[in-house]
């Protein structure tokens, strides 16, 4: 059973996959109506890549940090395909990291895919940020995730907390999870709220909610307001 998570007593706002969108973040956040002492902020990662403004993105979450008493920033599998290459220089890290649009990602730290060794490129904040990001959170009955999976995987991976290669690949699975593939329902369980898998509008199951919708193909930035399920969308 997921439990309250201590000090947290207003509404939670979850929000989709960002990939570069500024703009779009800016405005979202504008349009919340966000008690930043008593509500809670969940972000579902996915900062970067393919849009044209990653950097500025996390300029952005991180005046959020500064100005929002609850906000917790999960990790996506686009940081964690950087993280791996920044820390091996793995060539099969590299190419996924091509076709997942990292050069926009360098351009708007104006340097190239060389700099990403080590995050070079990345001025020490960005890379705090980025290294301290957390798999999940689980707060009332929901538990945020990424992607979409259920309490046995991500039991899974807590239970290989070390830093080890194996570990970092294991997360990087799960974390590029799409249980809805295999139409599970599990109506006992949390209701997983994750990014990940873009819709048109948000997915709304009994046991689940999807809000990524594809902010960076042209469509809109979504978040979600609970436990009244509001969404509001820049």
């Amino acid at each position: 059973m997921i439990t309250p998570a201590p000090g947290i007593s207003g509404k939670i706002f979850a929000i989709g996959d960002i990939h570069g969108c500024n703009a779009r973040l800016v405005a979202l956040l504008d349009r919340l109506p966000l008690d930043r002492e008593a509500d809670t902020l969940v972000f579902l990662g996915d900062y970067i890549n393919r849009g044209p403004d990653s950097r500025q993105v996390l300029d952005t979450l991180l005046r959020v940090r500064a100005t929002c008493r609850h906000v917790v920033f999960l990790k996506g599998n686009h940081e964690q395909v950087l993280l791996d290459y920044a820390a091996t220089g793995d060539v099969e890290s590299l190419h996924l990291l091509r076709t997942m649009g990292v050069e926009a990602t360098v351009a708007s730290y104006g340097s190239s895919v060389r700099g990403l060794l080590r995050l070079a490129c990345i001025p020490p904040d960005h890379q705090e940020f980025l290294q301290n990001l957390e798999f999940s959170y689980c707060a009332g009955n929901y538990l945020f995730t990424h992607a979409d999976m259920d309490e046995d995987k991500l039991a899974l991976a807590k239970s290989h907390r070390d830093a080890s290669v194996s570990q970092r690949y294991a997360e990087a699975g799960l974390l590029a999870s799409r249980r809805l593939a295999r139409e599970d329902i599990c109506l006992m369980g949390p209701t997983v709220v994750f990014g990940h898998m873009p819709f048109e509008t948000p997915l709304v199951m009994p046991d689940r909610i999807g809000i990524d919708t594809g902010a960076v193909y042209g469509n809109v930035l979504t978040a979600v307001e609970l436990p009244e399920r509001v969404f509001y969308h820049a």
